[in-house]
């Protein structure tokens, strides 16, 4: 089933394989934790896999997606994985749910470990809120700028008199509005403008939801027929902006 709640059949082709699932194209928009039947045309092999999330933001050819196979036992791609040692191909992550901020280690699948890389997000059950919910790494955030230039958001971390001196000689903050195109691993693309920007990152203001640790596609300064060049950035700060439904948001560049 697509996003829209429709059945649909493809046939598209493998990227990468590994014992426990694979990356692959698709056409058609789907949602992360649906089912897919997938058969191989030469082997006629088929087994249910779980779509664990992006590994590329989507074109308007498709999107690349990380998938699990459900069925331990079956091998669908008629390969000879040598065997698993133990621990062998699952790691555990320090997670908080973006929704209750619920911290919990847990055990990840190459596979979600490489959505999670990719993406900032993965999508797992949180026993606290009793459904779905998006988890990122735990990790401190960093203060940035306010929205009105004045004063800063509220930070996660106390941190010394020292690294913030540090931190305000080497990332000096300009207020400065900036045409920026923000896209995400999940479909959304916007055009915004920035608050203020430094050599590290930017803040800008929006109506849309970002959470924090997740990964954006950022360029800026954005021209429509110009030479643009897009970074990597991840979210590190979030904040409402009472009575008007919109946020800011503070964004990281990756080094």
């Amino acid at each position: 089933m697509d996003q829209k709640g429709e059945r649909f059949s493809e046939a598209t082709r493998t990227l990468v394989i590994n014992r426990q699932g694979a990356r692959i194209t698709l056409k058609r928009a789907v949602c992360v934790g649906a089912v897919l039947q997938i058969s191989t045309m030469g082997g006629r092999r088929s087994g249910k896999f779980r779509i664990v999330g992006p590994t590329q933001p989507p074109t308007g050819e498709g999107g690349e997606w990380g998938i699990e196979c459900q069925e331990a036992r079956i091998n669908i791609w008629g390969i000879g994985f040598p065997p698993p040692a133990p621990g062998d191909g699952a790691c555990a992550a320090l997670l908080e749910c973006r929704r209750c901020h619920e911290i919990k280690l847990c055990q990840l699948s190459m596979i979600e470990h490489e959505v999670l890389e990719k993406t900032g997000l993965l999508v797992k059950e949180c026993e606290i809120c009793g459904r779905s919910t998006s988890w990122s790494f735990k990790e401190p955030s960093v203060a940035l700028a306010s929205d009105d230039g004045s004063t800063t958001l509220p930070p996660d971390v106390t941190l010394s008199a020292k690294t913030l001196a540090s931190q305000r000689r080497t990332h000096n903050r300009v207020a400065l509005q900036l045409p920026i195109r923000l896209r995400g691993f999940y479909g959304s693309e916007e055009f915004t403008r920035t608050e203020n920007v430094s050599r590290t990152g930017l803040c800008f203001i929006t109506d849309r939801n970002y959470e924090v640790g997740e990964v954006i596609l950022v360029t800026c300064p954005y021209e429509k027929n110009g030479h643009n060049i897009e970074m990597r950035g991840h979210v590190v700060r979030r904040r409402e902006m009472q009575g008007t439904g919109r946020k800011i948001y503070g964004v990281s560049y990756e080094r």
